[in-house]
This record gives C-alpha cells, sequence and structure tokens, in this order.
C-alpha cells in the first residue's frame, strides 16, 4: 500500500510557505562571515529582544519541567491590559499568529467552504484554509494594493465564512481605511479576520471594532514590535462567543512556561516599545528618500517597504544583494505579486544605510 494515499487531497495540492533566506544558509552559500550578513528578509526586529523579557525567561528557566497554565490566563490578563479588553476578549497561541489561523480554521472551516484572501498578501492565509479543507478565493487589489470594496463583497456566497485582511498589508505595508472594513463587516454574513501584526507601527489600528461588531476578529503577534518573532507568540481579540469556542478546540498548554513570562515582561517595557517604533518610522523615511531616487517605493505603516524594480527583475537583484551579504525579500512567491517587487524589512540607520548603498551600486 502506498501510505502517501492517505494524506486528504486538499493537503497534497498545497504549495509549501516560503520563509525567508537565513543567515547561516547565505553564510554558507556565499562563503561570508555570519556576523557581516545583514538580515532584513523577515521583518524581524533588529533591535533583539526586550532586556525585560530575557531577565522574565532567565527567572523562570528552572520551571520548564511543569506544565504552564492551560488557559494562559495570566497572559491573557497582561495582553488585556495593553489592549484595553478584558482576558474574555482574549485567546492565544504558542505558534505565532500562524497558530491562531490554525486554530480559527479548525473552528469554523468546513470542507468545500470559502476563505476570500486579497492578493497579494500574506501566504498562509491560503495555506490553512487549505489545510482545513477549504477553498481560497481570490480577490485582485488595485495598482496601489488597496481592497476594492466591491469586488470582495461580490465574491460572498453561502459558502463564505472566512474573509482575511491585512492591514498594513504584508508585503505592501499599506493600512486598510476603518469606513471599508465597517462597510465590509456590515456587509457580510461572514467572519472578518484582520492582521495587525504590523499595528504598532502604523498611527491606529481597529481592535475598537471588536465592540460593535460580533463577526471580527483581530489578530496579533509578539514577533515584530516586542521582538519575540523566535518564541512564536500569537494572540487575538474577538468577540466572547468566539473566545468560549475557540477554548474548546486550541492545542492544550499552547503557551510555553517562557514564552508566557516573557510576553508578558514585554507588554509591560513601554521604553524597549517606543525605541522600536520610532527606529522603524525613521528608518522608513530613510530609505523611502533614498531609495525613492532609484525606483518606485510604496508608502508603508509597517516595519517594512515595498519597491517596485521593474523593469528589473526582483530574483536577479536579490541574488545580487545576497552576494553582498544583505538579505531582502524576493516577493514572487506572493501569489499576484508579479516578478518585480522587493520587499525590505527596516533596519538600524547603520544597516539601512548599507542596503542603499548596495541598491545604488546594483541599479
Amino acid at each position: 500500500m502506498k501510505f502517501e494515499t492517505l494524506v486528504r487531497p486538499t493537503v497534497r495540492d498545497i504549495k509549501e510557505y516560503v520563509p525567508g533566506k537565513s543567515i547561516e544558509e547565505i553564510a554558507s552559500k556565499y562563503h561570508i562571515d555570519p556576523e557581516k550578513i545583514i538580515k532584513l528578509g523577515s521583518n524581524e526586529n533588529p533591535l533583539g529582544p526586550s532586556r525585560l523579557a530575557v531577565a522574565a525567561i532567565k527567572e523562570q528557566i528552572g520551571k520548564v519541567h511543569l506544565y504552564p497554565q492551560s488557559d494562559a490566563l495570566e497572559l491573557r490578563n497582561a495582553i488585556g491590559a495593553y489592549t484595553g479588553y478584558p482576558a474574555g476578549n482574549i485567546v492565544v497561541s504558542g505558534n505565532g499568529m500562524d497558530g491562531i489561523f490554525d486554530t480559527m480554521m479548525r473552528l469554523f472551516m468546513t470542507p468545500g467552504a470559502e476563505s476570500v484572501i486579497p492578493i497579494p498578501t500574506f501566504s498562509y492565509y491560503e495555506i490553512a484554509t487549505l489545510a482545513n479543507g477549504g477553498k481560497p478565493v481570490f480577490v485582485e487589489r488595485d495598482p496601489d494594493f488597496n481592497i476594492e470594496l466591491e469586488k470582495i463583497i461580490d465574491k460572498m456566497n453561502e459558502n463564505t465564512k472566512m474573509i482575511f485582511l491585512c492591514s498594513p498589508n504584508n508585503p505592501s505595508g499599506n493600512s486598510i481605511p476603518e469606513k471599508d472594513v465597517r462597510k465590509i463587516l456590515g456587509s457580510v454574513n461572514a467572519l472578518v479576520f484582520i492582521d495587525e501584526a504590523y499595528v504598532e507601527f502604523a498611527d491606529s489600528g481597529l481592535s475598537k471594532l471588536v465592540k460593535e461588531y460580533d463577526n471580527l476578529i483581530i489578530g496579533r503577534t509578539f514577533s515584530k514590535a516586542f521582538g519575540l518573532a523566535g518564541m512564536r507568540m500569537g494572540y487575538a481579540i474577538v468577540p466572547e462567543w468566539i473566545a468560549r469556542e475557540f477554548l474548546k478546540v486550541m492545542t492544550p498548554f499552547s503557551m510555553d512556561v517562557l514564552s508566557t513570562v516573557g510576553g508578558i515582561a514585554a507588554l509591560k517595557d513601554e521604553k524597549y516599545l517606543d525605541k522600536s517604533i520610532n527606529m522603524v518610522k525613521n528608518g522608513r523615511e530613510q530609505l523611502l528618500k533614498d531609495l525613492g531616487k532609484l525606483c518606485k517605493v510604496y508608502p508603508s505603516d509597517a516595519n517594512f517597504i515595498l519597491i517596485d524594480v521593474s523593469p528589473g527583475n526582483a530574483k536577479d537583484i536579490c541574488e545580487s544583494l545576497l552576494e553582498k551579504g544583505i538579505i531582502v525579500r524576493d516577493c514572487t512567491s506572493f501569489r499576484g505579486a508579479g516578478q518585480s517587487l522587493i520587499r525590505i524589512t527596516v533596519g538600524t540607520k547603520e544597516q539601512n544605510e548599507s542596503v542603499i548603498s548596495a541598491f545604488h551600486e546594483i541599479l
């Protein structure tokens, strides 16, 4: 018997997620000292983690033989204090926001049901839908990567379970206006998942709408502004009815001991968070101003910028940058992104200067 035939057909059709390249991979391939490589391809925080988070983790390292709280109530209370919502509106995941997507799909997706996804955007919405037997329905954005309301609403039918909206969007960096979100929420009989992974770098978010709409989910992460990408911590702000059902199907003991204490400490480190946000906002302006002299740069509310190097090819230019020890993100793997888009994480002032210099040499 070929046991591969036991795999669900929808899973066999999934294209594997394409992550950003690692420092180790580039150091080995191009024989470059890892210490000299600049990694700006995965939207990580170049400041490293909060010192308060590191201290809290070290203090609890001797307790990893014990199971954590099953409902992660202590962490949910801390997130609630940060977001202005009670723990009853907070759910968490120990596998980043990807874990939130997976659990929501396990909770709501049924065979043949549909998710509406404006593209280009984060590819895991598609993967999570397919992995749970659903069908992704794609809607193209306009030339500036804004969503088109009528196109989204036109895709709705009795099979639609979820609409995925990323704000600020990955990889384009633009946010969705509140009025557009309100129109969608009030026009559909489906859940709307708004991915706010980068919201701390924007002027405002949309979490207040959870108080008004019972079909809204706001997903967030500790991976970006809080500098804890390696700990894989995600959470969502949801109506109480969703939180109750979510707790039934979430993985038991989802949040480990170290992530829990690290996350709570990071939420209290206001000095670190302010430094992180200010670095990104200043760096965005630096990259926008200098790279804008060479190619089209899209405005961004996130900790990255998107550039269009046409008539050049993103793959070739990214390869030239890798040879210089600079990792950025070739966006050709994003469905609907084309062949000329490159995403650049905002780094420190010195890292940004190195990237700008390299682009001047190449372009």
